[in-house]
């Protein structure tokens, strides 16, 4: 088994050395899995539980005051559920999860994700504040309490950030893809990024998978995990494609983002154009 976990590109990390622990762990609990969906989702967890990336606890807050979850998974034989806009659900890489494995659908939304979640016994009703976004959230002023109109008036000069969490793993059959975020900061209350959209935030096939982050809106437009296994199916490695996209990315949209790769020969490739994006990688090799 062999896994390439990231943490979000955007800004330099506060606290790097701490946030590449954490990720070292994510990494090494997911290759320890004998499951390629079992390594994605473990992995991710790892990083959902970490209030240091947007993801699960400490995820980014909305303009109504909320914190609402997506994510999706992928496997190689084009197998993929997602989940989105979800409150309190720390494990949104769980509730997708459930998207693929337990209905005939690629993506349920809102309260009814969260009903389906916990009718499959992923944890519900979770407190994802942090006490960063707590001080954060409280040092704001004239919140917003109108319409969608308003909200808008009042975060336009606010909405930012673009960190989300990724796991990519092979072992050596099958590929799975997973990607999970809190959203984007001061987001439009029900805002939904690249991150549950198939091709965007995730993508896995035959030659290959891909996780990204970054600027979501312009991640959807230019399907940017599509485009990096899209150059591993044209014969280019796991570093090439990755390089390729992200250069292709940033020409199409002027924006930012990140990307990790796994091909087929079990190379692991990450590239991206915002000032860091901080990655693992761990494998294991099967007992005999």
């Amino acid at each position: 088994m062999k896994v390439i976990v990231h943490g979000g590109a955007g800004s330099d990390p506060d606290e790097p050395v701490p946030r590449q622990a954490v990720l070292d762990d994510a990494a090494e609990t997911g290759a320890a899995e004998s499951d390629v969906l079992d390594a994605v989702e473990s992995a991710v967890h790892v990083l959902e539980s970490s209030p240091r990336f947007n993801a699960g606890v400490g995820g980014a807050v909305q303009s109504d005051g909320a914190i609402r979850t997506d994510a999706g998974v992928m496997t190689s034989d084009r197998e993929a559920g997602a989940a989105c806009s979800m409150p309190g659900v720390e494990h949104a890489v769980s509730a997708a999860r459930v998207v693929l494995e337990e209905t005939p659908h690629v993506l349920v939304s809102g309260d009814h994700a969260v009903d389906l979640a916990a009718d499959f016994e992923v944890e519900t009703g979770v407190d994802l504040w942090s006490e960063k976004k707590r001080e954060k959230w409280a040092d704001l002023d004239d919140v917003p309490d109108g319409t969608p109109s308003e909200h808008l008036d009042w975060l336009r000069e606010k909405f930012g950030g673009a960190d989300t969490v990724g796991a990519v793993a092979y072992d050596g059959d099958e590929f799975a893809a997973a990607t999970s975020t809190g959203g984007r900061w001061l987001a439009l209350a029900g805002r939904v990024g690249d991150v549950p959209q198939i091709g965007s935030g995730f993508f896995a096939a035959p030659a290959g998978a891909a996780s990204a982050t970054g600027a979501g809106e312009d991640i959807a437009k230019a399907t940017l995990t599509r485009r990096a296994v899209r150059h591993l199916e044209s014969g280019h490695d796991a570093r090439e494609a990755a390089d390729r996209a992200i250069e292709e990315f940033a020409e199409l949209t002027g924006s930012s983002a990140g990307v990790i790769v796994l091909d087929s020969d079990g190379n692991a490739g990450s590239a991206f154009n915002s000032d860091a994006m901080q990655t693992s990688v761990s494998s294991r090799t099967a007992s005999r």
